[in-house]
């Protein structure tokens, strides 16, 4: 609804799923198994799930009859700032007499509108041989007992990659990169670091942030077993929204190499992003 000139492309997938093989072509019409359109057996495709009026439904946020396409984009872009970004607007700023004590009142103090967003990049091979595990992160000291890192109190975010074995069952391809992100304002906000600013934010996470690697069985991993992990932290400035139907601006994201540098699993200067 937002993008609606938006939608897939021809292209290879490289690695396959667990019902495509690697290589081949996938496209609007590429059955999307196991999700059937028919009792007969047919399954759905990109082309026949594009909107969700094939299956009788749909949201009080998305009113797509009786408007063209410029006026949904912008009806459904007000309801998502009305939901999740109330308060991102030029110069509107939340007052509060305390910093609060959850991730949640980083958004009311400081709205999506501040000029700085913070992130740790993940990047690891999919096909690196180990079996399914978490990538914990954390602000501060880490428990010697692995069975606490999933509730920690300073636990930032998790990374979850699976077994490559259980996305494909063929197995075949190139090696494939797995990519993640965890969001860091919350955290930073919550830990008090209120200017977002690199100066502030970069020696912070070079002496505070952490990271545990952990089996499904909740068994430590040693990063020296997942050689092909790489960490980093990026940074981004943010141009606030000047409309209720409008989203913020974001700049291209600049790598912080420093933050990691010389941690096992860390991006090395030579390493690409």
């Amino acid at each position: 609804a937002i993008y609606p000139s938006s939608f897939v492309t021809s292209q290879l997938s490289s690695y396959g799923t667990y019902t495509n093989t690697p290589g081949k072509s996938e496209d609007i019409n590429t059955p999307l198994t196991p999700f059937h359109s028919d009792d007969a057996g047919a399954l759905h495709t990109s082309l026949t799930a594009r909107s969700t009026r094939s299956f009788g439904y749909t949201y009080p946020e998305i009113v797509d009859w009786g408007v063209n396409a410029t006026q949904l984009t912008a009806n459904v872009k007000a309801r998502l700032n009305a939901l999740y970004n109330p308060s991102s607007s030029v110069g509107r700023r939340s007052p509060t007499s305390s910093r609060g004590g959850n991730r949640g009142n980083g958004a009311r103090r400081f709205p999506n509108g501040r000029n700085r967003q913070w992130f740790i990049n993940i990047r690891v091979d999919k096909s690196a041989g180990t079996s399914s595990y978490f990538v914990h992160f954390f602000l501060g000291s880490v428990s010697a007992d692995p069975t606490g890192w999933s509730f920690a109190p300073n636990l930032v975010g998790t990374h979850s990659v699976l077994d490559a074995t259980i996305v494909s069952a063929t197995n075949t391809g190139p090696a494939t990169a797995l990519y993640g992100q965890i969001p860091l304002n919350h955290a930073l906000l919550d830990s008090g670091i209120h200017n977002l600013g690199p100066k502030s934010v970069v020696p912070f996470l070079k002496s505070r942030l952490n990271w545990r690697l952990q089996r499904m069985d909740d068994s430590p991993l040693n990063v020296s077993e997942v050689p092909s992990l790489k960490i980093y932290v990026v940074g981004q400035r943010v141009k606030p929204r000047a409309a209720d139907d409008a989203f913020p601006e974001y700049e291209k994201l600049v790598a912080y190499r420093s933050v990691t540098r010389g941690k096992a699993g860390g991006l090395a200067d030579a390493d690409p992003e």
